[in-house]
Parts: C-alpha cells; sequence; structure tokens
C-alpha cells in the first residue's frame, strides 16, 4: 500500500510534535509539504524532518496531488476556513484544538464533513487517547461510581506576557477567540464533557486579571455545568497562577470517588472494599510515562492519536475522535463566553 502523504499547514509550536508522529510510521506516512505565513518556519521544518516541499500558500499544497492527509496547526481563526477547503480539495484533515473559535466556522466545517463522508477528519484532543483517562470513562460508565452526582476541573498555569506578545494572534478574540479556557484548559474541559458523557447547559464567568498589558482576553475563569445525565459540576482555569500545569479532575457518585493530579489518583475511595481493591489494581497498571499528563508532555497522545488517524485512513473508518465530537467542547467552551456577555445560563444544543 502506498504511504499517505502529509502536508503540514502552520509550522509553529506543535507542528514538530505533529511531524514527529508521522516518522514514527515509514511504512504508512511521507510528509510531503510543509506551509507557513513565514517562509523561514516553514523552511525550518522542512529541514528537521527532510520535507521536500515548502509554501507559504495553503491553497498550493491542498492543490498538490502528492497530499492526502493535511495537519492544521494553526491559529485558531484559521482552522475552519483551511479544514473546508481541504475536506472540498478530497483531502483528509487532523485538526489542532480548538476545532474552531466561533460557532460560525464549527457549523461550516461541520457541514464540510457531512459533504465529504468518505474522508477522515479528526480532531486532536489527543488525552483521550491516553490508556488512563480510556480506563477512567470506563469506571464511570460501568457504574462503579453509583449514580453520579458532580464532577470538577482545575487547571493553573502560567503564561508570560512574552507568550501573549510572540504571536499577534494570541489573546485576542478575533483570532485565538479566548485565552486560558480555549487553549491550555480545553484539554480538560474536554475530557471532564467526554469522561461524563457530555453537558446540557453552562453558566460562566471570566475575568482579565494580570495580563491586561498583553492580551484582550481572559486569564480566569470558571463555570457551573449540568451534565446531561443530570449530575452536576463546575470547571477553573487560570493562566496566571505558578502553580504551573497543575490538573486536577474530581468524579463523585453514591458509590465512590476518584481525584486525579496530573493524571495520577491521589484519591480512591468507594463504599465497597471489592471494587475499592479492582480499581486501585487498574490504575497501577499504568505506568508513569503512560499516564504523565503536562504542558511538555505531548508525545504519548499525539502518537496515539496520530496513529488512530493514519489507520482509519487506511481502513476507512472514523477517527476514535471526530470532528463532531471534538465540537463538542467547542460548543461548551463558547457556552462559558457567552454566558458570561449575556449573563444567564446556556443551553447547549446537541450535535
Amino acid at each position: 500500500m502506498q504511504p499517505i502523504r502529509i502536508g503540514i499547514i502552520g509550522c509553529g509550536v506543535i507542528a514538530p510534535t505533529h511531524a514527529a508522529c508521522y516518522r514514527q510510521h515509514p511504512a504508512q506516512a511521507q510528509l510531503t509539504w510543509a506551509c507557513d505565513l513565514d517562509p523561514a518556519r516553514a523552511g525550518a521544518l522542512a529541514e528537521k524532518f527532510e520535507i521536500p516541499q515548502t509554501t507559504t500558500d495553503y491553497r498550493q499544497l491542498l492543490a498538490a496531488a502528492d497530499v492526502d492527509l493535511v495537519s492544521i496547526c494553526t491559529d485558531h481563526a484559521s482552522h475552519a476556513p483551511i479544514a473546508c477547503a481541504a475536506l472540498d480539495a478530497g483531502k483528509h484533515v487532523l485538526c489542532e484544538k480548538a476545532l474552531a473559535h466561533q460557532t460560525e466556522g464549527l457549523d461550516a466545517m461541520l457541514q464540510a464533513a457531512e459533504r465529504h463522508p468518505g474522508q477522515v477528519f479528526a480532531g486532536v484532543f489527543q488525552h483521550r487517547h491516553e490508556p488512563v483517562n480510556q480506563m477512567l470513562r470506563d469506571i464511570i460508565q460501568s457504574g462503579a461510581l453509583g449514580t453520579m452526582l458532580t464532577a470538577a476541573m482545575q487547571i493553573r498555569c502560567w503564561r508570560s506576557p512574552a507568550y501573549y506578545r510572540g504571536d499577534a494572534w494570541r489573546g485576542t478574540w478575533a483570532q485565538e477567540g479566548g485565552a486560558v479556557l480555549i487553549n491550555q484548559a480545553i484539554h480538560y474541559v474536554d475530557l471532564l464533557q467526554w469522561l461524563m458523557g457530555g453537558v446540557r447547559t453552562v453558566s460562566g464567568t471570566y475575568a482579565n486579571r494580570a495580563h491586561q498589558d498583553c492580551m484582550e482576553t481572559e486569564d480566569a475563569v470558571t463555570a457551573a455545568l449540568t451534565f446531561a445525565s443530570g449530575a452536576v459540576g463546575t470547571l477553573e482555569a487560570t493562566c496566571a497562577s505558578h502553580l504551573s500545569w497543575e490538573p486536577t479532575l474530581h468524579f463523585h457518585g453514591t458509590e465512590g470517588s476518584i481525584e486525579l493530579r496530573n493524571n495520577h489518583p491521589v484519591k480512591l475511595l468507594f463504599r465497597d472494599a471489592a471494587v475499592q481493591a479492582g480499581v486501585q489494581a487498574r490504575f497501577e497498571t499504568h505506568t508513569e510515562e503512560a499516564t504523565r499528563f503536562g504542558k511538555a508532555y505531548y508525545g504519548a497522545g499525539h502518537a496515539a492519536q496520530i496513529t488512530d488517524v493514519l489507520r482509519a485512513i487506511a481502513e476507512g473508518r472514523a477517527p476514535f475522535v471526530t470532528a463532531r465530537a471534538a465540537g463538542a467542547t467547542v460548543d461548551l467552551v463558547l457556552g462559558v463566553y457567552e454566558s458570561h456577555r449575556t449573563g444567564r445560563a446556556v443551553t447547549l444544543a446537541a450535535r
């Protein structure tokens, strides 16, 4: 079988991770194009990963016959037009988070996916692929925690003013669509809503407390959630904390509780001792390398997701994280922003 030929659009921070993951599959994947508005960035990625062709115009890449799959690693605002054009050009698509920064863009992407049902369109939420998170979802769905009562997510991290000044699109409503919620926290927002089976309503608020001189969007956010099951929960995030990269997830049911910090259980408590022992044993089967969260740790999750996308193309099936599935998390994030602006709870539309 001919290797799947890949073009990477956007050669910034996350692009080398995509390229390195594709390089793990020399028989199945071939990097053929690198694209960036900055030719030096495109050239640097091409040189590092031996990519033969570069361009500053994504339309040239999409017109190329030697591209089957595109990895979109650009600013949030450009995701929708590039993804729609790629699908209409007959390409498979893997798009980084956030899939879109506005509802209109998300709608256009999902409509394009419907026009091209034979093409793979995946949204990056690599933490869904990590074994500990798949195991946790199985535990919750199995009913081991009983009737779910509450769930919560907190992430405290640090983004410096230099980070926001380094790329003009960051920290803007027009191009990033927000800040800490739609960028750093969105991975854990995704885990929270995915593990709990979706969110029905959200009421949220945000503030800019420590970055007024370098961005117009939020560096602190909190929201109250009602899940599809009827359970309730909260999310909290800030990128102005020096407690760097401390994601925490809490799940509480009538029969037990689980708390994870940095993807490690810090609390496992069940009414039934046998259930407690069984859950404890399952967590102990996962090594630190296989379960570690953290900003610097893109590798395992991205590698698993890119492997899944390549296999989905080869096998003619849907990817594990479809664009529609990723879109549900975008809807939740945008719902928090809308709630703050309107002062009302927002009911999320089913997709």
